[in-house]
């Protein structure tokens, strides 16, 4: 056998082996075809070994056998590179089919757009965020959901930062398909290629529960600022109104605290006149009086005025001027307080303020409380100035048909009415009168049925004149006046007319007492206005004048009841006791220290009306 042929036959022998093992290890059906051409061959080459005269006929058959055995071999390296390949993509798509699930149940809303920003892919979690089913919003665009809340430059930003290669992250209100508004927080990245964008990639949360949290914490810490710089306005108040010892210190102040506050801009106080009804500001801060003249204008532009509607309802008044006041263009907001007490009215307090949200924390309440306090201290430094003043006002009014409790007394029981003092447990609504041409009964029984009476003791009858301790139920005309820190220096009604004079500090405001009480009675005139200088009694000069009035056995009873412990309860020692120390009779101790207490009251009551 040539060597060539034996040589061929190896080859093809060797190749079919090789062929059936790669066959059984790899499963690859091209294996098996190699095998079935290679035994072909193998039996082919056998077959014409017999035939066969030289072996160089034979040789191009040897070519064959090693090109095939080759083909074999590498028909296997192709095999194994592309069962890696195989491996490597199962691995990738594996690695996909992972990441698909995770975007499929990510609680993110994931969008894939192309670079014109139409969508391409939204996963299941996009309707949680959107309302739109991941359907319903392939093909469109992200402005589907845009609330408006942004403007177009805000979008024109973030195009250019990610059309330029980078990330944004940051926040978004967006609406959703309900219509309801929702907080975003959103990444946005582009996919690049050789650095062009193909894709890009959006992320979004919905934190809608988180910043209506972080809103409604802002706002309560707002509120809260808000509030405390409030106190500390009405403790500032406060405190000034303590230390003020006149109206105009009392009306700067508050003017002053409210404006120099970061909650309020400009603070004035003022009142309305009697015949037109003009308003006339006092006392002001933080602007000035052109710009002050230009927002009561604008503020007494409606009918009824909020300064009327405050003052008539006793009520602070809120509401909002179109003007330029203070730098509010375009609108301020304003509290119109007024400033009574006890049916005294002392105008009104205006406080405006830029800010919208300056009185959204402060009840009504309390600046009708501020109002009280500050016509309350008014009424005191007044009352003061008047008890305490060497220079006087006297003003003496006319009284015809008036309305009030005594003047209708007098009417009815066609009776003489005189105020002797006014105070005691009820205050100004406790006074002592006398009554003459009239019967002490007929006074009780008139009092009695009277709507203004509350209760009527009869104290005593002298001389036609009858003394009686009266509970008014209403106020009257003397009341009035002591909250204008005015003292009656007399009261006499007779029938239906009557005369009154009053005293009023130099320094107060007369013109205010005057307008209160010519307001709240019809029937009253000013007819005379007299400045006086009062005699200021010292403790000194009255403990002389009594003493001088004071017989000595007077003085002696006296003294001698108050070193005996007479006078305290339970008493040390009794009138008999006392009597014997002075070798007097008890009867003739007794007329004494009775002339001595009449003298000193007399002093205290008798020379003109007070109110205590």
């Amino acid at each position: 056998m040539n060597w060539i042929i034996a040589l061929s036959i190896g080859l093809r022998l060797l190749g079919v082996g090789y062929s059936i093992l790669l066959l059984a290890s790899t499963r690859d059906r091209r294996f098996g075809f190699l095998t079935l051409l290679l035994t072909f061959m193998t039996l082919r080459q056998l077959l014409t070994v017999r035939t066969a005269t030289t072996g160089i006929e034979e040789l191009p058959g040897l070519v064959v056998s090693a090109l095939t055995l080759l083909t074999v071999y590498y028909l296997s390296e192709y095999v194994d590179e592309e069962n890696a390949v195989k491996t490597q993509l199962q691995r990738a798509n594996e690695r996909l089919r992972g990441y698909r699930k995770a975007i499929e149940h990510a609680g993110h809303a994931i969008f894939l757009t192309d670079p014109d920003g139409t969508i391409e892919y939204a996963n299941p979690a996009v309707e949680t965020v959107t309302g739109y089913e991941p359907d319903e919003v392939i093909g469109e665009n992200p402005r589907l959901w845009q609330s408006g809340k942004h403007d177009e430059e805000f979008y024109e930003g973030l195009w250019e930062r990610i059309a330029s290669g980078s990330v944004w992250e940051g926040e978004l209100t967006n609406r959703r398909k309900s219509g309801e508004l929702c907080w975003i927080d959103a990444t946005i990245a582009p996919i690049t290629e050789d650095g062009d964008v193909e894709r890009y990639v959006a992320i979004e949360r919905d934190v809608t529960e988180r910043k209506e949290r972080e809103l409604r914490i802002e706002d309560q810490n707002e509120r809260l600022t808000l509030l405390n710089n409030t106190n500390a306005v009405l403790r500032d108040v406060n405190r000034e109104l303590v230390a003020a010892s006149t109206r105009d210190e009392i009306e700067s102040e508050v003017c002053e605290r409210f404006a120099s506050s970061d909650l309020f801009d400009v603070a004035w106080t003022g009142g309305r006149g009697l015949v037109d009804g003009t308003v006339s500001p006092r006392s002001c801060a933080g602007t000035d009086p052109d710009s002050l003249d230009a927002h009561i204008e604008a503020l007494c532009a409606t009918d009824p005025t909020p300064i009327e509607a405050a003052l008539d309802g006793s009520r602070p008044v809120f509401t909002e001027i179109d003007d330029e006041f203070a730098g509010a263009a375009g609108g301020a907001h304003c509290v119109v307080v007024p400033l009574a007490y006890r049916g005294a009215e002392y105008g009104v307090l205006v406080v405006m303020t830029r800010n919208a949200d300056a009185f959204d924390l402060i009840e009504r309440d309390i600046f009708a409380e501020l109002g009280r306090t500050v016509a309350d201290a008014i009424s005191a430094v007044e009352s003061k100035q008047t008890l305490a003043a060497d220079s006087v006002t006297e003003l003496e009014f006319q009284l015809t048909g008036i309305d009030e409790p005594l003047a209708n007394m007098a009417a009815r029981l066609d009776c003489t009415v005189a105020v002797e003092h006014v105070g005691g447990g009820d205050s100004d609504r406790v006074q002592y009168v006398t009554v003459a041409d009239a019967e002490s009964d007929a006074v009780s029984e008139y009092a009695a049925e009277a709507d203004g009476v509350d209760a009527a003791q009869h104290v005593y009858t002298h001389e036609g004149r009858s003394l009686f301790r009266l509970s008014l139920r209403e106020r009257s005309i003397v009341a009035t006046l002591a909250q204008y820190g005015a003292s009656v220096e007399s009261l006499s009604l007779a029938g239906t007319s009557g005369t009154l004079v009053a005293r009023v500090a130099s320094s107060n405001d007369i013109r205010t007492v005057v307008d209160a009480l010519q307001t709240t009675y019809d029937g009253l005139t000013l007819v005379a206005q007299r400045e006086r200088e009062r005699d200021v009694q010292t403790e000194d000069g009255f403990r002389k004048r009594l003493a001088g009035e004071l017989t000595d056995r007077q003085r002696e009873a006296a003294r001698t009841a108050h070193f005996a412990g007479f006078f305290e309860w339970p008493r040390e020692h009794t009138g008999e006791e006392v009597a014997s120390m002075m070798d007097i009779s008890q009867t003739t101790f007794t007329q004494h220290l009775r002339a001595a207490e009449n003298k000193l009251f007399s002093a205290l009551f008798d020379e003109s009306v007070t109110v205590s």
